[in-house]
């Protein structure tokens, strides 16, 4: 099992589900759907559903997420696991995936998660 005081560590700010919906203006029922649909990562909290901020950061999700949850789900990855990879360090970024997945290193994340299917 993973550490997930240490990866969750590198995680600054949470948002729940109901705040991303306000945020985006949508209805909870379509964050619901997101997550459903591999869109967004939402894991438990204290029993509460939660999403880096990080990765709702502007007026929609990133760019790039949809695309690399389903590339670490296709290579086996769960919600928490996905978390773990988005978040653990990597000094060759720098920085941690989830963080290149917001500027120009965007592709080299979606390269990475690739390679993990094979």
């Amino acid at each position: 099992m993973w550490d997930r005081v240490r990866v969750t560590e590198n995680v600054s700010t949470w948002v729940n589900l109901p705040d991303v919906a306000e945020r985006f203006g949508v209805p909870i029922t379509k964050v619901h759907q997101w997550r459903k649909e591999g869109a967004l990562l939402a894991v438990r909290r204290d029993g509460v559903l939660q999403v880096p901020a990080e990765l709702v950061a502007n007026d929609t999700v990133l760019k790039h997420l949809p695309g690399v949850l389903t590339l670490l789900r296709d290579a086996g990855y769960n919600d928490e696991e996905a978390l773990r990879w988005l978040y653990t360090a990597d000094d060759t970024l720098p920085g941690t995936p989830a963080q290149a997945l917001g500027g120009d290193l965007a592709r080299e994340v979606k390269r990475r998660a690739q390679a993990l299917a094979f």
